[in-house]
């Protein structure tokens, strides 16, 4: 398989989350500004979400472009991280209907976490096949971001249960962390 249809196939099953998570939003009860109230948990999850899944989808692209070639393991570390990414609807169609429940966005961030690690393990996959000098190993060089997000996460989790307000404004900060491309990437392409 080449990078180009690593590529592609990766759009693919990221673009079908994003489709299947706006497929979940339904339309208010009503017609007027209180029909609203009830759908705002569910479309705000589904805006993290969506920005969450967009930029994987970024630095995704970013990554396979600073890659020359792609190997067994390079798939399978890839198929991980898709996995976990397929999750996406499903978590967020529960964080919304739950109204923010503590449970729902414990697992919401366990999924953040377990995406995050996927895709530090793609990383890694593709420098040791590619070499430590390579383009992409000097530009992610210690994965500080990563790590830092992958650690947030991890304290997110069990915040859930004492202040889940406080746990949603670590996802959204690593999110705003995120928002823009990796620039050490692109500045190596």
């Amino acid at each position: 398989m080449t990078r180009g249809r690593l590529e592609a196939f990766s759009d693919a099953v990221i673009a079908i989350a994003m489709t299947i998570m706006v497929l979940e939003l339904r339309a208010p009860d009503g017609a007027d500004w209180a029909a609203l109230r009830p759908v705002v948990p569910v479309f705000l999850t589904y805006a993290l979400s969506f920005v969450f899944l967009g930029i994987y989808w970024s630095n995704h692209h970013h990554m396979l472009h600073a890659t020359d070639r792609i190997n067994g393991k390079i798939l399978w570390a890839n198929l991980h991280l898709l996995f976990w990414l397929s999750l996406v609807p499903f978590i967020t169609s529960w964080v919304g209907e739950s109204h923010f429940a503590p449970l729902p966005i414990a697992v919401y961030g366990g999924v953040l976490l377990l995406a995050a690690m996927a895709y530090l393990m793609l990383t890694m996959a593709i420098i040791a096949l590619q070499g430590p000098n390579s383009r992409l190993a000097v530009a992610v060089g210690k994965e500080t971001k990563g790590k830092l997000s992958a650690g947030l996460y991890a304290v997110a989790i069990p915040l859930a249960f004492v202040s889940r307000w406080i746990a949603l404004g670590l996802y959204v900060f690593v999110a705003l962390m995120w928002l823009i491309p990796d620039r050490r990437i692109e500045s190596r392409l």
